[in-house]
């Protein structure tokens, strides 16, 4: 299996979308059809309590207005992006590269379905200090923050920088 993974790394990135896909949409399950029927406020400790929230916007409910065209244009925008990262994590060849576009591409997914499934992403995970809280998010996000900012901090460390090179050889 690890040699797999060392001659495609784009395979470890898609055990990992699909380990984040099955995640979000067993605990949203979970979630929405046991935990809160009837929909309550469960305090698991004093910053955190399990909510259901439902999310008709993108990020912090942004867009959030009521439109029947707009669930299908944000669900086919998470499935394009989708597929758009499965393309570069293909080309890209690298696992640490691949692992976190997996988590993207799998949180992507996960929400991309609840907005068809149910018209809005479910949202349960509610964080709070001092009377503030943080949006509810849910797997799916998780997925796709930790991604991101293991992406971001592939594309600021990583030494593997064509350009950089080339333009270093210039100046010699």
């Amino acid at each position: 299996m690890n040699q797999l993974f060392q001659k495609k790394p784009y395979v470890a990135g898609l055990l990992v979308a699909l380990i984040i896909f099955l995640l979000d949409q067993w605990s949203k399950m979970e979630i929405v059809y046991d935990v809160m029927m009837p929909p309550r406020i469960i305090e698991v400790t004093s910053f955190f309590n399990i909510v259901m929230a439902w999310n008709r916007g993108v990020s912090f409910g942004m867009f959030g207005w009521d439109s029947e065209i707009k669930i299908y244009v944000l669900a086919a925008m998470a499935f394009i992006a989708a597929v758009g990262l499965i393309i570069w994590m293909v080309r890209e060849g690298r696992i640490v590269f691949a692992i976190p576009c997996g988590a993207i591409i799998g949180g992507a997914i996960g929400n991309g379905i609840d907005r068809l499934h149910w018209g809005a992403v479910a949202d349960f995970l509610d964080f709070h200090i001092a009377g503030y809280h943080w949006p509810a998010f849910n797997v799916a996000d998780i997925g796709i923050t930790c991604g991101a900012c293991f992406l971001i901090l592939d594309s600021l460390f990583s030494k593997e920088d064509s350009s950089k090179t080339e333009d270093s050889d210039k100046l010699d």
